[in-house]
């Protein structure tokens, strides 16, 4: 299944909410989305992204072992699903927007935590998305720059 299906798919399920249980196995999905599109990116992506592309790797790596929640379900996770890229600048804006709602979604498991562990794992978690959503960002701008550069060759 190509990346920004899957992201809509981890964005709607993330929606649909749920109690806490289910929304950190949905936080766990996205993050592992995250991972396995990092690690596309770095093995099959422009050569310009690879450094961004694994720090995205890392970082949602990270995310997932603060969490330490595999999902409910016995089956594989979303993120096996993922066959192609596609598009790479729609692959990561989807990205970009699933990590955001991945950051509202652990602020508002954080703030209603009971136990003081779960509220540091998803502050860790929290960071880690948003450090993840940053090296998006970045991985956008690149792109973007690269385009205007070669639309100035073009041009000039």
């Amino acid at each position: 299944m190509d990346a920004v299906r899957l992201i809509v798919t981890s964005r709607r399920a993330l929606a649909a909410g749920g109690g806490v249980p289910d929304l950190l196995t949905e936080v766990w999905q996205a993050q592992a989305l995250a991972q396995a599109i990092g690690s596309r990116l770095v093995l099959a992506g422009p050569p310009h992204l690879r450094g961004e592309a694994t720090g995205l790797a890392d970082l949602a790596g990270h995310g997932i072992g603060v969490l330490d929640r595999a999902p409910l379900d016995s089956g594989e996770p979303r993120a096996a699903r993922l066959t192609e890229l596609g598009d790479t600048r729609a692959c990561l804006m989807h990205l970009g927007g699933l990590l955001g709602d991945v950051g509202i979604a652990l602020v508002g498991i954080a703030c209603a935590a009971d136990d003081e562990a779960t509220y540091w794992s998803c502050v860790e978690a929290i960071d880690a998305a948003d450090e993840a959503r940053d090296r998006v960002r970045d991985m956008l701008r690149k792109l973007a720059e690269r385009e205007a550069a070669l639309t100035r060759r073009e041009a000039g």
